[in-house]
């Protein structure tokens, strides 16, 4: 039962995407997209600020920031090239084309990420079938493309 409520939790967070990369996509047309990738890292500081003090949650692992490893760090760095990347594409190929496109190489890193047990995560071994599963993702991907 748990497993389902986190990928329900996926779920909602993969919907987020697709309208996050619409929102970006159309704020970057009016303001630029350097400009809107800014802004939106301002509106994401703001609330997770908010979070903070008004959900409560979070306030005392501060002290721990000298023991993470350095490679953690980069999402902040990751965050803007996504939003940057997302924001640039949609416009040219679409949501759906975009989307599909994140989610091949999202899933491929991934697997590549599990399989090695990268950057601290727990190793989950690589079976062929995923690989079989990332090539009908990738064909579904190029059908959706051909228009």
């Amino acid at each position: 039962m748990q497993n389902w409520l986190y990928l329900l939790i996926a779920g909602i967070a993969g919907g987020a995407m697709a309208f996050q990369g619409t929102f970006n996509a159309a704020l970057g047309k009016i303001i630029g997209l350097w400009e809107s990738t800014f802004i939106v890292h301002i509106i994401g500081t703001i609330t997770a600020i908010a979070c903070l003090l008004l959900l409560r949650v979070g306030l005392g692992n501060y002290s721990k920031l000298a023991t993470v490893p350095w490679y953690a760090y980069l999402g902040g760095v990751l965050n803007v090239l996504i939003i940057y990347g997302v924001a640039q594409s949609i416009p040219k190929i679409g949501v759906g084309n975009a989307t599909t496109a994140i989610i091949v190489i999202q899933i491929i890193t991934a697997l590549v990420i599990d399989h090695l047990g990268a950057f601290g995560m727990e190793k989950y071994s690589f079976h062929y079938l995923d690989l079989l599963g990332v090539l009908l993702l990738a064909v579904g991907a190029r059908i959706l493309f051909i228009k």
